[in-house]
């Protein structure tokens, strides 16, 4: 993945299941915290849009494939970076992978829909157009 934002995780006991694998549904977590810091580091916070320009990034579509097993303790980078962008829709994609062997964890992709606080559809505000130039990736 090129034009990505990396962010680090431990795994926590916690997030693993019975099997001791991690438990699917924290992926989506995962990616969450990956889309957070990558506004960040684009030089905005996302709770400042949601705050201060009534617009969300409501998920509207999100899947992610397992590839390899990540288990407790284990450091994971985050990959993350926009992969579409459109007057209303902004798209993430999304790569987990083990530090220690270098091995894809996961992938996965989230579309986000800009909405205002009552859930109405609204275009993207003019000042974060920079950071979500439109097209695809």
């Amino acid at each position: 993945m090129s034009d990505y934002a990396e962010t680090t995780v431990r795994v926590r006991y916690a997030e693993t299941d019975q099997m001791g694998v991690v438990y699917y549904g924290n992926y989506f977590t995962w990616f969450e915290i990956g889309r957070v810091e990558f506004c960040r580091r684009l030089g905005f916070e996302y709770k400042r849009m949601e705050i201060d320009d009534d617009s969300m990034l409501v998920v509207a579509k999100a899947s992610c494939r397992y590839k390899n097993p990540a288990r407790f303790d284990d450091l994971l980078t985050i990959r993350t970076r926009v992969s579409e962008s459109k007057r209303r829709i902004i798209s993430f994609e999304y790569e987990i992978v083990q530090q220690a062997s270098g091995e894809v964890v996961a992938t996965g992709e989230t579309m986000h829909v800009i909405c205002d606080r009552q859930g109405r559809p609204r275009s993207l505000p003019e000042k974060y157009r920079k950071y979500f130039p439109p097209g695809r990736a």
